[in-house]
């Protein structure tokens, strides 16, 4: 059976983040994932009130990264959330925004080598032994925490090029796809299935971390949608374009109105071809539809991302009572 999850970014209110991910359990949802970025409230201690106040969901940072904090602490503070969770925390962890670091001066750097190095330097620590370890990019002289999870902490490693997909399917618990279409997750799924095949690993969650939107009014729905989809299209390589069939000229027009600080106008350059590709919005059966096919692909687990909806809790509920029975 397919798992769910939502994304949430905690940029307001820290109990209001709490509140969504207690209203996504109370609705069925298994995973929250909780973004970690400089500029917004800290994810960590977002996650610690939402794990002493729920009692099911499973929960983590969904992703951070190997560059702003020290992967010994990155342990600690994942194995702080299972244990007051008891034991229902996970732990997301990707290359990182190269743009949000570059605003805090952070060099971004050997990301492929970095995450699998933050992997390895954790699951050492969550054993509670003292460690010493003589990596690329961190080295460790002679470390341990002071405590253990009661349990493993799942791994879930932010993937989209073909050796961080490899990287997860051979080293993660699951990865995490920053995709909303079939034409992106299948290649995705390829690599990873036959990645576990070459390891011989057979348990393994293959997450599909979508552009979400869903609204009885469909227009709605999509309006919504299409704030998201400027900047995801803007960020598109190439290769990613050409798939779709989308013309590098649009993009281009959405870039520069997202560079001038014109995200209205961002949005409404966006076209029904770009909403397509890059997000999953509409009715919930129209959402429904479109989840099924990634299933169908291969994806476990289904995560609703930004924008989600005007009002999320209503989306939530949507989602439990309409989508959810019908996957």
């Amino acid at each position: 059976m397919v798992k769910i999850g939502i994304e949430l970014v905690p940029e307001r209110e820290t109990m209001e983040t709490v509140k969504y991910i207690k209203h996504a359990e109370e609705n069925g949802f298994q995973y929250a994932w909780v973004t970690d970025h400089y500029n917004n409230r800290n994810v960590y201690a977002t996650l610690a009130v939402a794990a002493a106040n729920t009692s099911k969901i499973r929960m983590g940072p969904g992703v951070t990264n190997p560059f702003l904090v020290f992967p010994a602490v990155t342990a600690s503070a994942v194995a702080t959330i299972d244990e007051i969770s008891k034991g229902r925390a996970v732990m997301g962890i990707g290359a990182g925004d190269k743009g949000t670091l570059d605003q805090i001066g952070v060099e971004w750097k050997n990301p492929l080598t970095a995450v699998k190095e933050v992997v390895e330097i954790c699951r050492l620590l969550w054993k509670g032994e003292a460690i010493k370890y003589d990596g690329q990019v961190f080295k460790i002289k002679n470390a341990r925490l002071s405590y253990k999870p009661t349990g493993e902490i799942p791994v879930y490693i932010g993937a989209q090029g073909p050796k961080m997909l490899a990287l997860a399917a051979e080293l993660g618990d699951g990865a995490l796809i920053n995709a909303s279409n079939p034409k992106d997750i299948e290649p995705a799924v390829k690599i990873i299935k036959e990645t576990l095949k070459k390891v011989g690993k057979k348990e393994f969650d293959i997450v599909a971390y979508t552009s979400f939107s869903v609204d009885a009014n469909k227009e709605e729905a999509k309006k919504m949608a299409t704030y998201v989809v400027a900047f995801i299209a803007a960020a598109a390589p190439s290769v990613v374009l050409e798939r779709h069939g989308i013309p590098e000229s649009d993009v281009q027009q959405i870039r520069e109105l997202i560079g001038a600080g014109k995200i209205g106008k961002a949005a409404k350059s966006v076209t029904d071809d770009m909403l397509e590709a890059f997000s999953i919005y509409g009715t919930p059966s129209e959402c429904t539809e479109k989840m099924a096919k990634l299933v169908k692909i291969g994806v476990t687990q289904l995560v609703v991302g930004s924008p989600i909806a005007a009002d999320k809790m209503k989306a939530i509920e949507l989602i439990g009572k309409e989508v959810l029975p019908s996957l």
